[in-house]
């Protein structure tokens, strides 16, 4: 009986291919900055589905984004083994479902920001929000990049993660948070 010897380990990229993921955030977080500086402005209202206004409702699907993003983190650690308990078998794909969805709430309250709002920079708040707000599409693209591609270098992949989960913290710390506190919205 022999025994099959065991497959040679696959290479880890090299730091240039970098340079793709870092592009692609460059050239999304710009063209959603553009567009929303171009084409951004009062047009009327949209998105009246359960909410008292539309302002609610970007309050609280990024808020609800948000809290996809601490649940990104946490399956994350867990993935890397950097919480005390055995990884159970749904963790990975709850891990990819959960960013799928915190992404598809960020798509409304983006494209009503876009359209509607326009990129802003009246105060500090709104410029940071702005920016940041573009800054998150490039992050994401950037990160799926990553993870589609493989083969970094371990920390690429939770360093992309956390940049991206950071951005969208201060965006939401810039939109809804400051929405909640400003209109004594109740959490």
């Amino acid at each position: 009986m022999t025994v099959a010897a065991p497959a040679p380990p696959l290479e880890r990229r090299s730091p240039r291919w970098l340079a793709l993921p870092i592009f692609l955030f460059a050239l999304v977080a710009l063209t959603v900055g553009l567009l929303a500086r171009e084409v951004g402005g009062p047009r009327g209202k949209y998105f009246e589905l359960f909410f008292s206004d539309t302002l609610h409702m970007k309050a609280w699907l990024a808020s609800a984004a948000l809290a996809f993003g601490v649940f990104q983190l946490t399956t994350a650690a867990w993935i890397y083994g950097k919480l005390p308990w055995r990884k159970p078998v749904w963790i990975n794909a709850a891990h990819r479902w959960s960013g799928r969805l915190a992404f598809a709430f960020t798509v409304p309250v983006a494209y009503h920001c876009i359209f509607q709002l326009g990129f802003q920079t009246g105060t500090t708040r709104s410029y940071v929000h702005s920016l940041l707000g573009s800054a998150f599409f490039g992050a994401y693209a950037a990160k799926v990049t990553i993870v589609k591609l493989r083969r970094f270098p371990v920390p690429v992949l939770p360093v992309a993660g956390g940049l991206l989960f950071l951005v969208l913290l201060v965006v939401w710390w810039t939109s809804a948070l400051w929405f909640f506190r400003t209109f004594d919205v109740a959490l």
